[in-house]
């Protein structure tokens, strides 16, 4: 792929060439450079290209990415880029966004925008009616093929959305449909009631959106028709806007056979009330985990103060604790942060954790001898051998050793274990992992040096 283009629209020197070039380049590219720059890059270089262009590549972003770009845009701007939506979708990007945004939203669309998205708006979520297109091409039961075809011509839809022409009698009850390639091979003297199908394949309003799907899967249809309850065409749904759903249904459905169902989603909620939600939630929730540091940082002290003895021996074992305390967190922060990863990109198989718990110990211990050999080598030629004791170094090295692998299991196996026990392991992961391998590191290494330099402890 070339440069990135968008990024270039932002380097005024190079303005009008990165313009002309921006809005000749295909869609799905500038999309792709587009989600490649920060956010406030992004509205910049947005905001840059022709009215066209720019309302094309909204429509290709996710629901979620499209509302990401409209809280940093300006209200004019919004509405362009809205009312050029179709409306399924833009009822799918306002699910995104707090219900008063969409509210100030939807008042300053045109009345006949407003009114589509309120009819979508007032079906239940996850039915087939909050999914469904409101722009589609039907015919009456009783023309013939000629005439057809000829409002085929005369539609104003996109190729995409003539795929099949639904067909209904004089009240609007639905009568079956008529695949558009048919029409062409066909006496065009031919009723368009003799190439009805699909009369019973109809998804009602109230249905749940998967039960489109399945229609869909089961018929291979390129849309389904959605009836009122009379049996009244209102709408359709297409295999476009059903994909999605099908893939979010399936990772749930995996979630959930593994016992984790709602683990992802349940994050989110975490994340969105300690991002957006009351600052006292904020509070409460964190200095609860804090807490634990603050006692665990207690602890700490009274094993420094249990080995005294070590510490009036050895004094050079004090110049040590630092690193065999923040090492051990460092690498617990790390863990942490692959496990919380991992899990959000489905690339933990929460079915097989175990083994990605070993694998992660595996890099801790392996981490924990190259850095601990290191640290010792350095220790012994730093330090020499104080009171005549040359052990130092080792006591360092091993301790280390120990403290990284301990980091990197507790790393990956607290956050796990807080999720199964239902608490949230943004703010509470930490402060354990903290605790424990502070006390515990602190401990090794003091007995190690106590037992190396020959220092008897008394507990």
């Amino acid at each position: 792929m070339r440069q990135n283009i968008l990024r270039d629209l932002l380097n005024p020197i190079s303005l009008e060439a990165a313009k002309r070039e921006a809005n000749s380049a295909p869609i799905a590219e500038l999309v792709q450079q587009l989600m490649e720059i920060s956010p406030r890059q992004r509205v910049l270089a947005f905001r840059l290209l022709e009215k066209d262009k720019a309302i094309a590549v909204f429509e290709y972003l996710r629901a979620e990415e499209q509302a990401d770009l409209i809280r940093t845009m300006e209200n004019p701007e919004v509405i362009r880029l809205l009312e050029a939506l179709p409306p399924d979708r833009r009822v799918r990007l306002f699910e995104e966004l707090p219900a008063k945004v969409t509210k100030r939203l939807i008042a300053n669309l045109s009345p006949a925008a407003r009114e589509a998205v309120n009819i979508l708006l007032g079906y239940p979520e996850r039915s087939a009616g909050r999914l469904m297109n409101l722009r589609y091409l039907a015919v009456r039961d009783n023309i013939t093929v000629g005439a057809a075809l000829a409002s085929v011509r005369d539609s104003q839809l996109g190729d995409d959305e003539l795929d099949v022409i639904f067909v209904v009698d004089d009240q609007r009850f639905y009568r079956g449909l008529v695949r558009t390639v048919r029409l062409v091979k066909v006496d065009p003297d031919l009723p368009i009631r003799a190439l009805l199908e699909g009369s019973d394949c109809v998804v009602r309003v109230t249905d749940r959106d998967l039960q489109a799907a399945k229609v869909l899967k089961d018929h291979d249809l390129p849309a389904v028709p959605v009836v009122d309850s009379e049996g009244r065409l209102v709408g359709d749904i297409t295999f476009d806007d059903v994909i999605d759903l099908v893939q979010e249904e399936a990772t749930d459905a995996a979630l959930a056979q593994a016992g984790v169902g709602n683990l992802l989603s349940r994050d989110k909620v975490w994340s969105e009330r300690l991002v957006k939600g009351s600052r006292w939630y904020a509070i409460r929730l964190r200095i609860l985990f804090l807490i634990v540091t603050l006692i665990g940082g207690m602890l700490v002290g009274g094993v420094i103060e249990t080995f005294e003895e070590v510490l009036e021996a050895v004094t050079a074992a004090a110049i040590f604790i630092p690193l065999v305390m923040d090492m051990g967190g460092n690498v617990g922060t790390q863990s942490t942060t692959v496990f919380a990863r991992g899990l959000a990109w489905n690339h933990i198989d929460v079915q097989k954790f175990f083994p990605y718990l070993l694998r992660e110990g595996s890099i801790g211990a392996i981490m924990g001898v190259i850095l601990g050999t290191v640290a010792g080598i350095i220790a012994y030629f730093w330090q020499g051998a104080p009171n005549g004791i040359p052990q130092l170094g080792l006591a360092v090295g091993l301790a280390l050793a120990v403290v990284i692998t301990l980091g990197a299991v507790l790393g990956a196996i607290l956050p796990w274990v807080m999720l199964k026990l239902g608490f949230d392991h943004a703010p509470g992961a930490d402060p354990f992992i903290t605790t424990i391998k502070d006390f515990t590191g602190l401990w090794v290494y003091f007995m190690l040096v106590g037992w190396l330099v020959g220092v008897d402890v008394e507990f």
